[in-house]
């Protein structure tokens, strides 16, 4: 049945095509063509017999021959077909409401666009009808076109951010919200709330891909994606694609936009980046951070999930829908980025960029995915260009890091031999280095690649300290063999003999504790922290020659002379009265000083017990009867040895005494 309607179909644009022929050639030979006519079938029988009739008459002009051809053949295209174009193209022309304001209507509405797309597709309907038909089709698109803003813009399921930060998701990508202070080395000047850069924790969260599977999204109610795609096929289909995905894009960008902007980022140019102080800086980059993982895992998933439903059937249309919709977004994040990537160095900065670069690292992969088309590959190159960018920048930061160490130049020492600002600062800010060892072991392989090591600045103990260890090792290494230089510098400041010894001592024991109290044992080896164990020895080995000899030189026998028996009193009062007078004064000097570690402190003590309390106690019971014979002995022996032991507990506690407000043991 379905064939014979065709073939009628076929038969009558034939005769239409013959009939507008006859309107316009008086050279063609009508009862021939009657003939050839009649010899398809007598679905032309009433059309034969009106041409028969007409070319009868010799009279009658060619004009009115093909007006009553004309006329037959519009008698004859009034078919069941075109009284329901008829109605379809009415019902387009003449509709005002929505399509969506029921069921019912939507569907009614469809079917007669579906009608219209059927007219203008047949290559047989005359002229005059195609543009009845493309004037309701046109008609048609633009109540369509605006039915889909309707239906996308009031159907957007609302994002809700809150959801968002109670996810697992969110909970493993977050960034506390302290700050990374750093010293002025200008100035050499450090605050105390800038000594311990561990005060201020990164929750660093790197690998694993953290997706759909983990947080799911919708961006527009499950209903109206039918609808959606209901009405995107026959724009498509009628070739109104481009109004289509203009419509598309333009809402689903500013739904982005407003995404963006609940995250905290704003539209800022790379000037206006490079002006904002380092505190705001820093909340913006954290922000970043976090919208970066939001807007790749969850946001674009979701969109590139979204047109798919849409325009699914068309793979064309749907990426370049998704391109339009998500481009200007991830643009904007890079531009952040970039100008972050390309701003004015400084160590504070370091970690901030480090997240940063990890961030994107992480989900790289996820924006080639989701940009894999060819019109995709600028975002991804701008991405790929941003990562190099923020790469250069860590590496870049952390060699200023590295000669602002080397380079600071503070005059003031620390009261009492304390630990340096910058030892605290520095060895806390490596500290939280370890935790980016992967990305900077990376990125320092790179960087060694295409520079060699000056290997004149360490002696031979120190190249093979340097050899097979990862690049972040050998260049932290360094880092603190430059520290120690600095310090040794310092250590020159003081001018009592002893105090450099106790300020080193103090500094590289600190420094061996942060080492041993982390991941940088691991990094640096058990072979560098013995080291430094047997230089915090030798410390306190030259601090004993340094401050005790003087005080044990009072307790040797030399110049006193023949035996203790014989020894002469005024001698023997000199030397004890010496003594006393050096002790007191290492006394009061040596009680402001301050060991803060107390074992430390303790060991150090028991070394000078060691080495004064036995030569006291010798010298006293050689030489104590012959004073003790005489008038005014307590003069002289002043101190029990009792006395001494009990004294020798105060040194380094930084609170300077003086011995004749101790009250004494007895003697």
């Amino acid at each position: 049945m379905a064939a014979t309607i065709e073939g009628q179909d076929r038969v009558l644009a034939a005769a239409q095509q013959i009939v507008k022929s006859l309107n316009t050639s008086t050279n063609v030979d009508t009862e021939d063509m009657l003939m050839i006519l009649s010899n398809f079938d007598n679905r032309l029988s009433k059309l034969s017999n009106m041409m028969t009739t007409t070319t009868s008459s010799s009279s009658t002009p060619t004009s009115a021959r093909s007006a009553a051809a004309a006329a037959a053949v519009a008698e004859t295209d009034h078919s069941s077909t075109d009284l329901v174009f008829e109605e379809a193209a009415k019902l387009v022309l003449e509709w005002d409401s929505p399509p969506n304001a029921d069921p019912d209507s939507t569907s009614e509405y469809l079917n007669a666009v579906d009608e219209i797309i059927k007219k203008t597709e047949d290559l047989n309907v005359l002229s005059s009808d195609m543009d009845r038909a493309e004037a309701a089709l046109q008609h048609a698109m633009a109540h369509l076109e605006d039915e889909f803003r309707h239906v996308l813009i009031g159907n957007t399921v609302p994002f809700d951010a809150g959801r968002l930060h109670e996810s697992s998701f969110i909970r493993r990508c977050s960034i506390s919200s302290s700050a990374v202070a750093i010293p002025d080395f200008e100035t050499g000047t450090l605050s105390e709330d800038q000594e311990d850069v561990s005060s201020a924790r990164y929750n660093h969260v790197k690998g694993k891909s953290l997706g759909a599977d983990d947080f799911s999204l919708d961006l527009v109610y499950t209903d109206a994606i039918i609808d959606l795609r209901e009405i995107a096929n026959r724009m498509i289909k009628s070739g109104y694609e481009k109004e289509c995905c203009q419509v598309y894009s333009s809402v689903r960008r500013e739904v982005l936009d407003e995404c963006l902007a609940i995250l905290g980022i704003e539209k800022l140019s790379i000037e206006e980046v490079h002006r904002i102080d380092w505190q705001s800086l820093d909340e913006k980059m954290k922000k970043w951070i976090y919208a970066v993982k939001v807007l790749v895992r969850i946001l674009l998933s979701a969109e590139k999930s979204l047109c798919d439903q849409v325009f699914g059937d068309s793979e064309l249309i749907k990426e370049v829908c998704f391109m339009e919709t998500a481009k200007g977004c991830v643009m904007q994040l890079l531009n952040f980025g970039e100008a972050v990537a390309i701003g004015r160095r400084s160590s504070e900065k370091l970690f901030r960029i480090l997240d940063m670069y990890d961030a994107l690292a992480d989900v790289l992969s996820d924006i080639e995915l989701l940009f894999s088309d060819e019109d995709g590959e600028l975002v991804c190159g701008e991405s790929k260009g941003v990562l190099d960018g923020l790469g250069e920048a860590a590496i870049g930061t952390f060699v200023e890091f590295e000669n602002a160490v080397e380079r600071e130049i503070s005059k003031k020492p620390t009261q009492g031999g304390e630990i340096h600002p910058l030892t605290r600062y520095v060895m806390n800010y490596v500290k939280l280095l370890v935790d980016y060892s992967d990305t900077l072991n990376g990125l320092l392989e790179k960087l060694e690649s295409c520079m060699e090591h000056d290997s004149s600045a360490t002696d031979n103990g120190d190249n093979l300290e340097l050899e097979n260890v990862a690049p972040l090792a050998r260049r932290l290494m360094l880092l603190i063999k430059s520290l120690e230089g600095n310090l040794e510098g310092k250590s020159r400041m003081y001018e009592d003999c002893g105090m450099p010894y106790i300020f080193l001592m103090n500094n590289v024991h600190y420094i061996v504790q942060k080492v041993k109290d982390s991941e940088l044992q691991k990094l640096l080896g058990d072979q560098w922290v013995r080291k430094r164990r047997g230089q915090i020895r030798q410390h306190a080995t030259s601090y004993l020659r340094a401050s005790w000899s003087k005080v044990l030189s009072c307790l040797k026998d030399e110049g006193l002379s023949g035996s203790s028996s014989n020894a002469s009193k005024v001698a023997l009062k000199e030397r004890f009265k010496n003594f006393n007078a050096c002790f007191e004064e290492i006394y009061r000097i040596q009680t402001g000083w301050k060991v803060p570690d107390p074992q430390l402190r303790e060991e150090l003590r028991i070394s000078i017990s060691e080495k004064v309390l036995p030569a006291y106690r010798s010298f006293l019971g050689r030489f104590r009867g012959q004073l003790e014979s005489g008038r005014n002995a307590g003069k002289y022996i002043k101190y029990a040895l009792e006395d001494l032991e009990g004294y020798l507990l105060d040194l380094f506690e930084g609170t300077p005494l003086v011995l004749h407000h101790m009250r004494r043991k007895g003697t």
